[in-house]
């Protein structure tokens, strides 16, 4: 069952980083929520059309829910089943929890007797795969992050520092405080600093059966900053890639995906 739930995390993480490729998200059934024992319940899946489950589940080896006092949460009655994976979240503390499913994963290739082979795997069994005798290896690393968050209550700060480690988003404007009409501003961090000149991808849920999908593509600023004015309220997909950066695994190339998924509010 471990190799099974390894390797079904190392696909998850060679899928293409471009915004044509399916896409990878966290949709929570609301982000603010008040009442004396809120929960709420969130959809985690890959797709065609956002927000709709008809390609693969997304598998929750790297979930992990911060709270508002920034300790660690246990998920509820997680289940992965055909097209989709669930599970609940009891908001017992006030404030704002940070919802992410990360992780880091790495291919490899390279030439053995005259044949190329391939490899997908976590980073600790690297060294065991590749054989002494290859030649012509090449090693990608993929760091990725995909996330939500929901507030109970008045919104906070805490669970909304980066990690450090890939690429990011530093919320500005709260993220469970934006409003249609209104302008939000966030910055994206690679590695804790500032992502300069990376596109943003920005699209609505709700689009199936529309001919305009409503997609906005911006660019961080020096400061790794963008500014977005919201068209319409519903869930919104964000999305940002970049190449670089320092890997932790000796003469490989490295990539960062970062995908959020916020509500945007009637005013």
């Amino acid at each position: 069952m471990k190799r099974l739930a390894l390797a079904a995390l190392a696909a998850a993480l060679a899928l293409p980083m471009s915004a044509e490729a399916h896409r990878q998200w966290l949709l929570p059934s609301m982000t603010v929520l008040s009442g004396d024992d809120p929960w709420v319940t969130v959809d985690a899946a890959v797709s065609n059309d956002l927000f709709v489950f008809e390609h693969v589940p997304m598998r929750l080896d790297g979930l992990t829910i911060v709270g508002p006092d920034g300790a660690k949460v246990e998920p509820q009655n997680a289940f992965t089943g055909k097209y989709r994976s669930v599970f609940d979240v009891h908001l017992t503390k006030p404030g704002t929890y940070r919802i992410a499913n990360a992780g880091v994963g790495v291919n490899a290739n390279w030439k053995q007797g005259g044949e190329t082979k391939r490899w997908r795997g976590p980073a600790s069994e690297l060294s065991k795969a590749i054989p002494a005798d290859a030649t012509e290896v090449k090693i990608n690393e993929s760091v990725r992050r995909v996330e939500t968050f929901v507030t109970a209550g008045a919104p906070t700060s805490e669970a909304l520092k980066p990690t450090g480690v890939g690429l990011e988003l530093e919320p500005i404007t709260h993220p469970t405080d934006l409003y249609a009409g209104e302008a939000a501003r966030f910055r994206l961090v690679m590695d804790g600093k500032p992502a300069a000149g990376v596109e943003v991808t920005l699209a609505p849920g709700g689009v199936r059966y529309r001919d305009d999908r409503g997609e906005m593509k911006l660019q961080t600023d020096a400061a790794g900053e963008f500014s977005v004015t919201w068209p319409t309220a519903g869930f919104w997909w964000l999305e940002a890639s970049v190449r670089g950066g320092q890997s932790s695994i000796p003469n490989a190339q490295r990539s960062a995906m970062y995908v959020a998924t916020v509500e945007v509010l009637k005013n």
